[in-house]
C-alpha cells in the first residue's frame, strides 16, 4: 500500500473561518460551495452522485475509505465532488473485489482532500450560518492569498451545472430485448436510477442535456424521463 506522507492543509470559509488539517488526495487548491453528508456508509456513491456538482463535501461519518472503492459502485462517470473534507481517510481496506484504496481513487481523479479536521465543528458552524462558498487547500497556506481565491468563485444560486454533469454523447443502457423503451434526458442521472429501470424491464437510451426534442423522444419510446440531480 502507498504511503501518504503527512503535510498542512487549510479549509477557508467565505465568511471567514478557517480550519486547519492534513493534506490527502490530490495537491492543490479545490473551491465550491460547502455541504455536508451524514451517511455512515455509501461514501463512493456520494462522491460520484451528479447532484453534488461543484460543492466540497464534509463527510460526517468518521471512517471514510475504510472499505475501498469497487469502481461498478459508482453513480456516474467519476467523482463529482470539487473537494473532500472528512476525519479519517483510510489508505488501507478490508473488502474482496476488484478493490483500490481510497487514496488512489481520489489521486487517479485529482481530487483534493483535507482530512484530520474536526467535521462536527465545521457541521455545526455551517448548519448556524448557512450555506457559503468555501476552499481547501494543500498547495497554499497563506489565508490572505486564499482569500482573494475564493472571492473570485461564483455563486452556486441560479449556477448551470447541467453541461458539467451530463453525457457528452447517447448511449444505451440495459437489455434490448425489454418490453419497455425509455428516453432520458441526462441532467445529472444517477447510475442507480438508470439501474431501477433496467430491472423494472426497461431499455434506456440516455441523451445529453441540450438535445432537442426530436432526438430524446424517438418514434417507438414509450416515455420520456428528464433526470435532474
Amino acid at each position: 500500500m502507498k504511503y501518504v506522507a503527512k503535510k498542512p492543509a487549510v479549509l477557508l470559509l467565505a465568511d471567514g473561518t478557517v480550519f486547519y488539517g492534513m493534506a490527502a488526495g490530490s495537491s492543490g487548491i479545490a473551491t465550491g460551495e460547502i455541504c455536508f453528508n451524514t451517511g455512515m456508509t455509501g461514501y463512493q456513491e456520494i462522491f460520484t452522485d451528479p447532484s453534488y456538482a461543484g460543492q466540497l463535501m464534509v463527510m460526517t461519518s468518521v471512517h471514510i475509505g475504510n472499505y475501498g472503492i469497487i469502481e461498478d459502485e459508482n453513480e456516474s462517470s467519476g467523482i463529482k465532488i470539487s473537494g473532500l473534507i472528512c476525519r479519517n481517510l483510510s489508505t488501507t481496506y478490508s473488502r474482496v473485489g476488484n478493490t483500490i484504496s481510497i487514496q488512489e481513487f481520489l489521486e487517479k481523479q485529482k481530487i483534493v482532500v483535507v482530512r484530520d479536521i474536526d467535521t462536527r465543528s465545521i457541521v455545526r458552524h455551517i448548519r448556524s450560518k448557512g450555506a457559503m462558498n468555501a476552499l481547501i487547500s494543500t498547495s497554499e497556506l497563506d489565508i490572505e492569498v486564499l482569500k482573494k481565491e475564493l472571492a473570485k468563485v461564483p455563486s452556486m444560486e441560479g449556477l448551470e451545472l447541467s453541461s458539467v454533469v451530463s453525457t457528452a454523447k447517447p448511449y444505451y443502457f440495459g437489455d434490448a430485448k425489454s418490453k419497455f423503451r425509455i428516453a432520458v434526458m441526462d441532467e445529472g442521472v444517477k447510475t442507480n436510477t438508470l439501474r431501477n429501470l433496467s430491472n423494472r424491464n426497461c431499455y434506456v437510451q440516455v441523451f445529453p442535456y441540450n438535445s432537442s426534442f426530436d432526438i430524446r423522444y424517438p418514434s417507438g419510446f414509450h416515455a420520456c424521463i428528464t433526470s435532474k440531480d
